[in-house]
């Protein structure tokens, strides 16, 4: 299935912060279940969705890195957290305040993904946006897209480094 988005619209969209977001993916990222509020907040139908990459709503203004980040973790089997900014079908985007882990079949072995996403606060938002800026133009700054994530990605275990806290209590903080 071809799936067009729209160009940005700059609108944003929210949910209330009884809501909660689910999707789960195979081990490639490709989506396998999805809940009637991600579907709704992504803009696309559950039909569009299932069996379609989880970069289908990828917002370009959010860093490679930090998906890199999260893929690195949870392939571990560890949770991880992340603010999350996504792009909806009609150009809209949403921020969300992700926890994505790892699912486990009988042995043991990863067999795919859970994510659950809340609202996030404005100002956990406000606060990660310039941090999210700073790490968009390093990748962009590079002309090879392999070197730019290196070099984000270096910026981002610095930035961390440099809080004094793991990354994990740096993103509870904001």
């Amino acid at each position: 299935m071809n799936i067009i988005s729209r160009p940005l619209s700059g609108v944003e969209r929210t949910f209330s912060s009884d809501e909660l977001i689910v999707s789960k993916t195979d081990t490639k990222g490709v989506i396998t279940y999805a809940n009637d509020i991600f579907i709704k907040m992504s803009g696309y139908t559950e039909a569009e969705l299932l069996g379609q990459p989880h970069s289908l709503i990828r917002h370009p203004d959010m860093p490679r890195c930090v998906f890199k980040f999260l893929w690195d973790t949870i392939a571990t089997g560890q949770e991880v957290f992340a603010y999350v900014v996504n792009r909806a079908k009609p150009g809209d985007h949403y921020w969300v305040f992700a926890h994505v882990t790892a699912n486990y079949n009988r042995d043991r072995q990863i067999i795919g993904y859970s994510s659950n996403r809340r609202s996030p606060k404005k100002s956990a938002i406000d606060a990660i946006k310039p941090i999210y800026a700073q790490l968009l133009a390093e990748e962009q700054r590079h002309a090879d897209r392999k070197a730019g994530l290196e070099a984000s990605f270096k910026m981002l275990v610095d930035v961390v480094k440099n809080s004094g806290m793991s990354y994990e209590k740096l993103i509870f903080a904001l």
